[in-house]
């Protein structure tokens, strides 16, 4: 897609804004069977109050038509948690039935159609793992949560000095990662101060352009041990320029990691070759892998190598900044804080207290990983290997200019929303925000999820939409701005009311 042209601005409205256009969208579309491996849940089943399903009986009680209770919900949440996978259910009942029958057999033992035994399981996540972020099988490992994968990178990767200490992250990242950034400056005795913030230049938008980024990055290159930015920014679906970024800090000497909580499974990066240093994601949002599922992480293979210290490599044959010990036969390896599941697989039931990391990401590895998080994170693994990266972004650029083009088509006076959303395709996700006029966000809300419309709000005024080129369609965007232009109507003409009722009382009150 052209940088600056959204393919469907040049239609007429006969045409965009048309049920039948949006169905001829679907038919051309070549992944639109991936949406059938997902469950959709029905606009009953999220008005039930009862665990399950909606029922016939349920809609009847609850004073709904049961056939308008039947129809699928919008669901445009999948930055903020995932659909469930229909053979998540299958894979987690293997898992089930292994524990039951096996106990912990189940950690070694390969059974016939079944999983992989948990003791591998880390292993046989790691291929389609890659695939997504662009890395060799060594580079991933999927374990702990996001916030704890960023410390655990972090206690390796900021290695603060006198003369460079500083951290550099976006002002309005997630709060989760500006409280892990400043909470490792306080470890190693850094001011809050330390911390430099990446602010919009402008009030009215939160736009960081590449630009801007860059300079302040060299502005104070200096004093800086580590620049750690958002893949995708969380609040208004900005893609950052992940490789220039990183090859600028490179050029500087400055260490790069990137959180990509919204960028996993979302849009293709190739980790490996733009040579970042470290990543961190979370496995729920549009990996569905469940609510707070385990994570993952990259660590470059130039960073995740072990080997034995010769003379030559410094005082008792180690090299500066790395760790050994004679108990450990003098090992060479990146820093880290160490469990046992990163240690040597060979070795690890031997209860030898001697640390001998596995090579790559696995190495960095603490516990025991959650073989019921892995099962899920599995299923859904399975469904992106039935497509690409690349196939998933095409689509997703599509559907997200489709969104885009009948955001901008307002018919109802004076548009009560400015998209914040960059519109230059190669600069968003698929993602589109819009920042609702002040006192809006409410009632619109309250109309979708009457509607049976999942939307994510950022409060004051900000609504979050997220066609995820898995599970969503075209229909489901011409569904959705059915519904929320004209909630967005009525929430218009709720506001003037109220504006004349307390222009009413105040001339009584003047009176």
């Amino acid at each position: 897609m052209p940088k600056s042209q959204n393919p469907f601005a040049a239609l007429d409205d006969s045409e965009l804004l048309s049920e039948q256009f949006a169905l001829q969208q679907d038919e051309k579309d070549e992944l639109s069977h991936i949406r059938d491996e997902f469950i959709i849940p029905t606009k009953g089943d999220l008005k039930n109050k009862k665990q399950g399903p909606c029922t016939e009986s349920d809609a009847l009680q609850g004073g709904v038509e049961a056939s308008k209770d039947s129809e699928p919900s919008v669901y445009l949440c999948g930055n903020s948690l995932g659909l469930q996978p229909r053979r998540t259910r299958d894979y987690l009942n293997k898992y089930l039935d292994t524990w039951a029958t096996k106990g912990v057999y189940g950690h070694h033992k390969a059974l016939e159609g079944g999983l992989p035994p948990w003791l591998h399981l880390d292993d046989a996540v790691k291929e389609q793992t890659a695939k997504i972020v662009g890395a060799l099988p060594s580079e991933v490992v999927v374990m702990e949560t996001l916030t704890a994968n960023l410390h655990l990178l972090m206690s390796s990767f900021y290695r603060p000095t006198k003369e460079r200490y500083k951290i550099i992250i976006e002002g309005k990242a997630f709060p989760s990662d500006h409280f892990a950034a400043l909470s490792q400056l306080a470890h190693h005795g850094y001011p809050a101060s330390s911390l430099i913030l990446l602010v919009p230049q402008s009030d009215s938008s939160p736009y960081l352009s590449t630009e801007y980024i860059l300079s302040t990055i060299s502005q104070h290159a200096a004093s800086t041990a580590l620049v750690l930015l958002p893949g995708i920014q969380f609040y208004s679906g900005q893609y950052f320029d992940i490789k220039l970024i990183t090859h600028h800090c490179h050029s500087l000497g400055i260490t790069v990691g990137w959180d990509l909580a919204h960028a996993v499974g979302n849009v293709p990066v190739q980790l490996h070759d733009w040579n970042v240093d470290f990543a961190a994601w979370c496995n729920y949002k549009y990996m569905n892998g469940g609510p707070g599922v385990i994570g993952g992480l990259f660590v470059h293979e130039r960073h995740g190598t072990v080997s034995v210290a010769s003379p030559d490599d410094g005082p008792d044959g180690l090299a500066d900044g790395e760790a050994s010990s004679k108990a450990e036969e003098q090992l060479l390896f990146k820093p880290r804080l160490s469990g046992w599941w990163g240690s040597d697989k060979k070795s690890r039931f031997q209860m030898e207290n001697k640390f001998v990391p596995i090579p790559g990401a696995s190495g960095w590895q603490l516990s025991n990983p959650s073989a019921l998080d892995m099962t899920s994170v599995m299923a859904s693994l399975d469904i992106f290997s039935l497509t690409t990266m690349e196939k998933l972004r095409e689509k997703s650029q599509r559907l997200t200019a489709y969104l885009e083009e009948r955001l901008l088509r307002y018919d109802g006076g004076e548009r009560p929303y400015t998209l914040i959303t960059p519109s230059n395709p190669s600069e968003r996700g698929a993602q589109i925000s819009a920042l609702l006029h002040p006192g809006l966000l409410d009632p619109v809300m309250e109309i979708l999820e009457e509607e049976g419309v999942v939307v994510d709000e950022r409060r004051p005024d900000v609504i979050r939409m997220a066609p995820a080129p898995l599970y969503n369609s075209y229909m489901d965007v011409h569904r959705f701005i059915l519904i929320f232009q004209e909630a967005c109507k009525k929430a218009q003409e709720g506001s003037k009311k109220k504006d004349r009722e307390e222009v009413v009382m105040s001339n009584g009150t003047n009176a």
